[in-house]
């Protein structure tokens, strides 16, 4: 079963592509123009052991809240798409992954459903040339459109780069753990049989 994902966004403000292979290696190609935005994005792959490709490009001279939140949603519908109809798929995962003196803990359901509780406090309104704001924005996008509950809330931390770091790495980790598949289950791991 190949449990892969190739996705375009092209839209009058951005253009987004993703290319996503859930059992991967932990190779990363990302491209969208905002440096620290593409160091959080390797994470994900990095951490979760996933293939990522993702080139953006888009009306930065705005800023570059489009760019966020339309990676977001096209990541999120990658993810959607590559798990399928997440037959023998773990369905849940967690992690906190500490960074120095910050911990963020995240878990997730790929229920169907899509819901984000945010917990995270973010002293700094930039890190580097990335408005933090847009991290809320781009969680929020990456829930709705791969159709899970995630919980992402902050047990210590008082650096805005390592809080942000800590909860893309614990998303990565706990993403890896949601989408392994377990031999043991042979259907969808739902009691309604299905996650839709």
């Amino acid at each position: 079963m190949s449990r892969t994902a190739s996705l375009k966004r092209e839209t009058a403000e951005t253009k987004v592509t993703v290319e996503l292979a859930l059992d991967g290696s932990g190779r990363a190609e990302i491209r969208t123009g905002v440096g620290f935005f593409d160091h959080m994005l390797t994470h994900i792959a990095k951490h979760g052991v996933f293939d990522l490709t993702i080139d953006a490009e888009g009306d930065r001279h705005v800023d570059d809240h489009h760019i966020v939140e339309d990676v977001g949603i096209v990541l999120g519908q990658a993810f959607n798409k590559a798990v399928g109809d997440k037959r023998g798929m773990v369905r849940f995962g967690s992690a906190m992954c500490p960074l120095d003196e910050a911990l963020v803990s995240v878990a997730l359901d790929f229920s169907g459903r899509a819901c984000l509780v945010w917990g995270l406090s973010l002293p700094a309104e930039r890190v580097g040339g990335f408005d933090t704001e847009l991290a809320h924005e781009f969680f929020g996008a990456f829930a709705q459109n791969a159709k899970i509950a995630l919980h992402i809330t902050q047990q210590a931390g008082e650096n805005t780069h390592h809080i942000l770091e800590s909860a893309f790495k614990s998303l990565a980790r706990a993403l890896d753990q949601a989408t392994r598949i377990d031999e043991r289950l042979s259907g969808v791991p739902s009691t309604k049989g299905t996650l839709t």
